[in-house]
């Protein structure tokens, strides 16, 4: 990923000077933050436990009427597990999650939608598994590229093919009306969860997540249900204030 490039150059850098004494330092620092990692996973775990086995109380009702588009940001490396992807979905459906976005940046959950879509099709319509029915979107970086290049070349000819035509400061609202009108305004998901190494929404179009909140869930190797159900109480709790 373009954000390890960086730690990277750094450490070819040492490496190439042999100085030993930095080497050595780069290497201690390695050690610590894998530990704060590994500790962190433990407490993460164990908090997980604690909520899936009920004996913290605070998770059990969830106020889904305030999570109508749940958002699922997956790291493309992550997203070619397949089956890892469909576990997480199961767990939304039986949550109660109607409405989800699934995005990842080169586009492989995209790639993967009738998989997504016929998997969920036959739990709908088994006697045996009662999900509740699912609606999916499957966004990628591309899609983003493209609707904005479509949005300004739109706002291009509208405003500027006219010498004569007064030249406006293009503000959010008239990006907004350009989407409207190439049809490209769905809605804000209300919760974003980032599956992956980077704490960022790894290129999620900027113009959707404008009143999204946005929760780092760690790789999706390591998902904890327990995790989901505090991310989407701590959502709902939350007391959000829109300006004018």
């Amino acid at each position: 990923m373009d954000l390890l490039d960086g730690p990277q150059k750094i450490y070819r850098k040492i490496s190439q000077n042999e100085n030993i004494v930095l080497l050595l330092l780069w290497h201690v620092l390695h050690l610590i933050i894998k530990f704060m990692y590994f500790v962190r996973e433990i407490l993460r775990g164990i908090e997980n436990y604690l909520i899936i086995n009920e004996i913290v109380k605070t998770y059990e009702d969830l106020n889904l009427n305030r999570v109508k588009y749940l958002g699922i940001v997956v790291d493309s490396d992550e997203a070619r597990e397949t089956s890892k992807v469909i576990e997480l979905l199961e767990w939304l459906s039986d949550i109660g999650v109607k409405k989800v976005c699934l995005y990842d940046r080169e586009g492989v959950l995209k790639k993967s939608k009738e998989v997504f879509m016929e998997k969920f099709d036959s739990m709908e319509n088994s006697d045996v598994d009662h999900k509740r029915k699912m609606e999916f979107e499957f966004v990628s970086i591309i899609d983003g590229k493209e609707t904005v290049a479509k949005a300004a070349n739109l706002l291009n000819k509208k405003y500027y093919s006219d010498a004569n035509t007064e030249k406006p400061f293009f503000t959010e609202t008239y990006l907004t009306e350009a989407l409207r009108i190439l049809g490209a305004n769905e809605p804000d998901p209300d919760l974003l969860l980032i599956y992956g190494p980077t704490r960022c929404h790894l290129g999620f179009p900027a113009w959707r997540i404008r009143y999204t909140e946005m929760v780092h869930m760690g790789s999706l190797k390591n998902k904890k249900l327990g995790l989901i159900f505090k991310a989407i109480n701590k959502y709902t709790k939350v007391k959000q204030n829109y300006g004018s």
